[in-house]
């Protein structure tokens, strides 16, 4: 089949990894406080994960890495797909040097946490990565998504949810076959795995690695994965074995070489023990054998940057991204995949409706009237009542990150691969939404404007429910934007709330533009609640209208009108003429 980032003549190439004494030091940007991690322990950062490894994994050929745990075995496998490529040499892939964008793309890389939607069904799912990855339409999708599920044995459960821990869906096994469809449905043609049996049974595992032998042996691919204890049949199926400890690596060869080693070390392996599980228990022993001069180090990397040299013209080309779809295309299959999950998330749908409209009818009962109601009507009240609606407007903002830190592991994973741009999810997600918070936005306005008592016009309605729905649009790319930042969603809860609050603090509300301390005066142009707070006044102070419109007397004579207040805002008439198109 077709790869969705080539053309035709590259479907039958084959590729040969390689690496030569690769080593790997821990980073404090590796670690889970991401770039906020500056402050971890000095010893942390000079750690080897990795030290000088020396393997090789070749087409037509299944290659298992494998070892105790922290071994550091998803780390050179992570290496070996291209997604980490800070390291102290190099790979080569067909004996040129690794172009990871490129390489990513014509690979496929399942990781050992299942990253899926758990609203879609085991045919969505598949179907949705098929569209995505290949090309020719929605018939050749289905069509290799069938054959698929065929061989991964998921047909009876094609129309069942993928479920999560609140959610009982499909089994854990079941959605371990799941997460390697979703990297095999582009027929890659190198497949590398993380803990490929992990979470299955004895019969489910080794009819997955059979699967891949099959693929390896019959389509010549390049098969690498990670196993922490094989079965004896399933051991049968790897050509070659990488045995790591401690980021050593102890073996690489066939299991007969690893079994001629371990008796000529003095052991002897017992019969219920299969050779790989005994030499995992006894490595203590290889690593006398395995010991490999640092030196070596230097005079590899001299031999990488000559190779680097030779071909750096020709990664620059590669570099250029193919995708398999148009943008068009791209952003329709995504806002259809991103409805499904919206839709069938009711309670989140329900409560915020819910809440916009309860919200926007007390809040219209306490301000009841305020404007009309001379007896009642106090400016400081009803630019409270401004100020109110847009801490409510902005304050679910956090409701939406656990939601977004999901995705974002899915976004990072597809990208990553070329499935498709950045750009594109972000026009889905925002064209789903749209409707969704224009429905929010009226509920919450349709009480709230004609029970306060605000400008008796339509098209005085119609521009302050313009500026709520913006501010709950707003709200959402807020939470996107630091949802992208922030490694957990503690630290983003924080984040958002005191900036939040920074921002509220300078919105002109409690202090005038001309009062605000010349050092902290960019954070009044960057407020969130500055321009949606300016807007409110000016649709409801600006215009002819607020020219005859009194808001402080004494003794019958007016001392403020409604442009006179805008001015003490520090509006403009330019800024008033420019935002206020009604009259």
């Amino acid at each position: 089949m077709e790869l969705p980032v080539t053309n035709s003549g590259d479907r039958k190439t084959q590729y040969r990894i390689k690496t030569k004494n690769l080593s790997y030091k821990l980073c404090p940007r590796d670690s889970e406080l991401g770039h906020f991690g500056w402050w971890e322990e000095p010893h942390n950062r000079n750690k080897y994960i990795l030290r000088n490894v020396s393997c090789e994994a070749k087409p037509g050929e299944v290659t298992a890495i494998a070892g105790p745990s922290g071994a550091g075995k998803t780390t050179l496998l992570d290496i070996l797909a291209g997604m980490i490529t800070r390291v102290s040499s190099h790979v080569l892939v067909n004996d040129q040097l690794m172009n990871a964008a490129h390489f990513r793309r014509v690979s496929g890389y399942v990781t050992q946490d299942e990253a899926l939607f758990p609203l879609l069904t085991v045919e969505e799912t598949l179907m949705f990565s098929a569209r995505l990855r290949l090309q020719g339409g929605l018939h050749k999708a289905a069509t290799r998504v069938r054959e698929l599920m065929k061989e991964l044995g998921l047909e009876h459960v094609a129309g069942m949810r993928i479920g999560s821990e609140s959610r009982r869906g499909i089994s854990g096994g079941e959605k371990r076959r799941v997460s390697i469809g979703v990297d095999l449905v582009h027929n890659p043609n190198v497949v590398m795995i993380d803990e490929a049996t992990s979470g299955l049974d004895s019969a489910s595992a080794l009819h997955v690695v059979s699967l891949l032998k099959s693929m390896a042996k019959n389509q010549g691919k390049t098969i690498v994965l990670t196993i922490h204890q094989p079965g004896f049949r399933i051991l049968e199926l790897f050509d070659n074995v990488v045995l790591l400890s401690n980021g050593i690596l102890l073996h690489h060869g066939s299991l007969q070489l690893l079994e001629e080693r371990l008796k000529f070390s003095g052991h002897c392996i017992p019969r219920h023990v299969n050779v790989l599980e005994f030499a995992i228990d006894v490595v203590e022993s290889l690593k006398i054998d395995s010991e490999v001069d640092d030196t070596e180090t230097s005079e590899t990397e001299e031999e990488y940057c000559h190779l680097r040299k030779i071909f750096s013209l020709a990664n620059e080309v590669e570099t250029q991204t193919i995708y398999p779809n148009s943008r068009f295309v791209e952003v329709f299959i995504l806002s259809q995949r991103f409805y499904k999950n919206v839709s069938r998330t009711k309670q989140l749908f329900t409560a915020r409706i819910l809440q916009s409209l309860i919200a926007g009818i007390l809040l219209g009962t306490v301000f009841m009237n305020v404007n009309n109601d001379p007896k009642k009507f106090k400016l400081q009240t009803q630019l409270g009542f401004f100020a109110f609606s847009l801490t409510f407007l902005l304050s679910p903002t956090t409701e939406a990150l656990p939601i977004f830190l999901e995705e974002r592991r899915i976004l990072m994973r597809e990208t990553s691969r070329g499935a498709y741009r950045v750009s594109s999810y972000v026009i889905a997600t925002t064209t789903v939404f749209l409707p969704f918070l224009l429905i929010v936005a009226l509920l919450y306005t349709t009480p709230v404007y004609w029970l306060v008592g605000l400008r008796r016009d339509f098209d005085g309605f119609l521009y302050f429910s313009l500026v709520v729905w913006l501010v709950v649009l707003m709200s959402n790319s807020f939470v996107t934007c630091f949802g992208a930042l922030v490694p957990n969603f503690i630290m983003g809860a924080s984040l958002i709330a005191g900036t939040m609050g920074s921002f509220f603090l300078f919105s002109g509300y409690f202090i005038s533009k001309d009062d605000i301390s010349r050092y902290w005066i960019f954070v009044y142009y960057l407020s969130l609640f500055r321009y949606p707070f300016e807007c409110f006044i000016i649709n409801e102070y600006g215009g002819e209208r607020g020219k005859g419109r009194c808001l402080e007397s004494v003794e019958g004579e007016c001392l403020l009108d409604g442009n006179g207040f805008l001015m003490q805002q520090g509006l403009t008439e330019r800024e008033v003429n420019r935002i206020f198109w009604v009259e």
